[in-house]
């Protein structure tokens, strides 16, 4: 019996550890004015941090997106997060609603261009 519950609390444990730590993948890192068609940029990020506000057309933090899901349209979304552990749980919550994620970007990490 125990060792069924270790198997469980296990498992339970590393899904967890992924869904926090593991890159969601298919997404490319774009800075946010390079893609000039219609796209929604949506700020994940905590608003006690000092942002540029031209940057982004809605601004929810993380903690927020459950409560104001309704608000974000159903277009293609540039996510900018704050760390890399906030922009996991934010694009896997936001395709999960079934909303289109185009790409992200972290604030204080640089895009490495891939040409």
């Amino acid at each position: 019996m125990s060792i069924y519950l270790s198997v469980i609390a296990g498992s339970l444990l590393c899904i967890m550890l992924y869904k926090r730590y593991f890159p969601v993948l298919g997404i490319p890192c774009k800075k946010t004015g390079d893609d000039k068609t219609s796209i929604i940029v949506l700020d994940i990020r905590d608003y006690n941090i000092d942002v540029n506000q031209d940057q982004s057309n809605l601004r929810i933090p993380y903690a927020y997106l459950k409560r104001f899901i309704q608000v974000i349209p159903n277009q293609n979304i540039h996510v900018i997060a704050n760390d890399r552990l906030e922009l996991n749980l934010g694009v896997r919550y936001l395709l999960a609603k079934g909303y289109q994620v185009a790409s992200y970007q972290i604030s204080n990490c640089p895009c490495r261009d891939k040409e």
